[in-house]
């Protein structure tokens, strides 16, 4: 096939620089133009100097990457991409959304969460949100839109999606314990991620009211048949990158290790970025840091009966801009994995 022509709204955020070092490797893509409201007219590499002689194509407007490209990415702030997504729907184009305007289902969890409405109802239904390994069937020529899953939600997801399906836990119980690096609040300058503040710290922020619990809760909902609720605290590390999310339920009396484990095994086994790791062995941001992977470990508290989790990603890649290559890679009927090779660094 033709190479195919991305686009990048965003490009000089964090997820959006991301995009373009991983699409840079995509022996299918070609990187038509990138845009950025900050930098407009500068070359990327003036942004970020590792990008010289790699990327040095010049940030242009929104409107210019839609008329370039034959699918758009966007690294926005929620609100920003439903009139941008049918502009490029209107011209036959692909979307995929990176933010929050596509994630959830029910408009009444946006206004609740987000504070804004839809308004164009129509075009969610040309949407469809999808993580790859849960929900790729939803993929089909009626899409033109995809809501790129957030990196909190894809990390427990895919941490709790075998066991939630098998009816062997007690969800009531569950608590959702995440960890991510600092580029998860984005380029944007905080008091919270200033240096000297997030440094040598260690503090969970937005306890239980996380703008990313409703659409863990609507995923965990539909796997299980049943409407789930939990308690989600996410703590901000003091790194650059990755999600640690350690996760507890109780499981039925009925469960057993070597039950779960066979559950998780055969769940993944044809799953070429979730990696069941062995007993004994526990999930590492390290170990998956510049890939697509999700590294998965399992732990039994026999004395209480419960079940923990431990699901690692790194928030830049599997958590935005690798599973959304990874979404666009379905889109356009290319193998899954295209692009998407990295091998996590050893140290």
């Amino acid at each position: 096939m033709s190479q195919i022509k991305a686009g990048i709204i965003g490009a000089t955020g964090y997820a959006g620089v991301e995009l373009i070092r991983i699409l840079l490797g995509h022996p299918d893509v070609t990187i038509s133009a990138i845009s950025s409201v900050s930098f407009e007219g500068k070359a990327l590499s003036e942004v970020y100097p590792s990008m010289y002689q790699l990327c040095d194509m010049v940030l242009t407007d929104e409107d210019t990457v839609i008329e370039r490209s034959d699918v758009i990415f966007a690294s926005l702030p929620h609100g920003l991409c439903e009139k941008l997504a049918g502009k490029a729907v209107e011209k036959g184009k692909k979307f995929i959304d990176l933010g929050a305007d596509f994630r959830l289902a029910e408009e009444a969890d946006y206004q609740e969460w987000y504070g804004l409405s839809y308004n164009d109802k129509e075009l969610h239904q040309k949407s469809c949100y999808c993580i790859p390994e849960l929900h790729r069937e939803r993929i089909n020529n009626r899409i033109s839109i995809i809501g790129n899953p957030g990196c909190y939600p894809t990390s427990i997801a895919l941490g709790l999606a075998p066991v939630v399906r098998s009816g062997l836990a007690d969800l009531s119980t569950l608590v959702i314990d995440s960890k991510s690096g600092v580029t998860g609040a984005g380029r944007g300058l905080s008091q919270t991620t200033h240096y000297p503040d997030c440094n040598e710290a260690f503090s969970p922020y937005k306890t239980a009211c996380h703008r990313h619990t409703p659409e863990i809760e609507q995923t965990l909902s539909e796997l299980s048949g049943e409407k789930v609720r939990v308690t989600f605290v996410p703590h901000l590390l003091p790194v650059n990158r990755g999600i640690v999310s350690t996760i507890y339920l109780t499981l039925n009396e009925a469960a057993d290790p070597e039950q779960i484990r066979s559950l998780y095994e055969k769940a993944y086994q044809d799953e070429k970025f979730v990696r069941v790791l062995k007993d004994g062995s526990t999930a590492n941001l390290r170990n998956v840091k510049y890939s697509n992977y999700c590294d998965i470990s399992l732990h039994f508290d026999l004395r209480t009966n419960r079940l923990i989790i431990v699901s690692a990603i790194d928030n830049m890649v599997k958590g935005a801009a690798g599973q959304a290559i990874q979404n666009m890679n379905l889109l356009f009927g290319l193998p899954e994995g295209t692009g998407l090779g990295m091998a996590p660094p050893a140290f």
